[in-house]
């Protein structure tokens, strides 16, 4: 087995809670979750099987929980071997895989278990040959690149490279985020932004996502407006040379879902691009005398379809959190963002958002969810930052600061260069930790 399992990706699992846990490959983790702790290991072992079948061959798993630490090689179609922590030939005590659910029909736990066959060692000739997928997977992370920001840059650029300090701790963290942000999905990823609260900064959120999304993967992003009448994510907008929104798209839809003639580039007469941060916005029904709205199965059409077209879409939601469209968004998201201001009021009308979705059944997601709480002054309540940083974080996967910045307080048209480094930064940060959750 020594010479089947690989060494590289390192994958190790672990169950944190009865419903959720981590699986980390190569160091970039993907939080999973079930309704149970079996559903938690069948995801777990779903991911890493998912791995072994890329690499065409065998993978090293290691697993942590209640029980301990283990190591399983798994196998392409699914198989799992244990394999021994201190010798990787070695037999260990039969165990149920962290990621394997018991058989149907099964003995109860009570019941004496049945002694498990030894894993017989491969012939020569079951043995498979190394391959290239091998050579590459085996070879050692890339070198850092040159210090670029900080002193550190300036020095190498001074010295014209001849003195060139390592990278600081502040660019490596730079760097880091714009990979995770950058990193591949599986399929179109959909991010909304939620508080039933008017001025909770959701459509400030919702651009500036969109923005660093769209600036750091090239395009194909989109910041849809999902309000049921009105919304004002196409007025911060920069414009277009229409003022079609949502609710023209809706009438036109057959002609987009007809895949023969289909053209991404015929969305331009809908959405609105927002030129060098590379993403696209779809507005909300802008005529004050129109009296359509737009209802769950509305939502739920213009999703299937604008997911064809973009990898990840962006939504901001109204302050109704009873609309169907609003619910059918929620139902929709791969990652929840949870937004509030650092006040008492809009705090608390996130904290109620989260207890209405416990209610509803979306606990899972609430867990996964990213809180961001944005200063409205230049220096915020430390005593209500310390508080909502303890509720917020009893509640969601993680919560971040972003801070306040003089180009966002007029509330109009966002201008993406206008914003001081810091406030870019943030948002850098934040759309990184949300893109861990796609």
């Amino acid at each position: 087995m020594a010479d089947t399992v690989a060494t590289y990706p390192r994958i190790v699992a672990v169950v944190e809670t009865p419903t959720g846990g981590t699986v980390s490959i190569d160091g970039r983790t993907t939080p999973v979750a079930g309704p149970d702790e079996q559903g938690v290991r069948k995801e777990i072992h779903a991911l890493v099987t998912a791995t072994a079948m890329e690499l065409h061959r065998p993978v090293r798993l290691t697993t942590r929980d209640a029980l301990g630490e283990q190591q399983f090689a798994v196998h392409p179609d699914g198989r799992m071997e244990p394999l021994s922590l201190l010798d990787e030939t070695a037999a260990v005590p039969p165990t149920l895989p962290a990621a394997v659910e018991e058989p149907t029909g099964a003995a109860p736990a009570s019941a004496a278990p049945t002694p498990a066959a030894t894993p017989q060692p491969m012939t020569r000739a079951e043995a498979r040959r190394p391959t290239l997928d091998d050579l590459l997977q085996s070879r050692p992370p890339a070198p850092l690149g040159p210090a670029t920001m900080g002193w550190q840059g300036t020095v190498r650029r001074l010295t014209g490279g001849l003195v060139s300090p390592r990278p600081s701790e502040f660019e490596l963290s730079h760097r880091s985020a714009i990979e995770r942000v950058q990193r591949s999905l599986r399929g179109p990823r959909t991010v909304v932004v939620i508080n039933p609260k008017g001025g909770a900064h959701k459509t400030t959120a919702t651009l500036l996502l969109a923005a660093t999304f769209g600036t750091h993967r090239g395009g194909s992003t989109l910041a849809w407006d999902n309000n049921e009448t009105r919304g004002t994510l196409g007025w911060r907008a920069q414009p277009a040379r229409h003022q079609n929104t949502a609710v023209d798209l809706l009438r036109d839809l057959d002609r987009f879902n007809d895949v023969r003639n289909a053209k991404v580039g015929d969305l331009d007469n809908y959405t609105r691009s927002q030129g060098s941060t590379q993403f696209d916005v779809l507005a909300s029904d802008e005529d004050a005398a129109a009296s359509s709205t737009i209802d769950a199965r509305a939502f739920n059409e213009l999703h299937a379809t604008l997911s064809r077209f973009y990898r990840v879409i962006v939504v901001d939601t109204g302050n109704n959190m009873r609309a169907s469209n609003w619910e059918a968004a929620v139902a929709a998201a791969d990652q929840l963002v949870i937004v509030s201001t650092l006040r008492e009021d809009t705090a608390a009308s996130a904290a109620w958002l989260v207890d209405g979705l416990y209610e509803k059944g979306h606990e899972a997601k609430i867990r996964e969810a990213v809180t961001v709480l944005a200063s409205p002054t230049k220096v915020p309540d430390p005593q209500l930052h310390t508080r909502l940083h303890s509720h917020f974080n009893s509640l969601t996967r993680a919560v971040l600061d972003v801070p306040h910045d003089p180009a966002l307080v007029d509330g109009g048209t966002l201008n993406f260069d206008a914003l001081t480094a810091e406030t870019r930064e943030a948002w850098l940060q934040v759309t990184a930790t949300v893109a861990d959750g796609l």
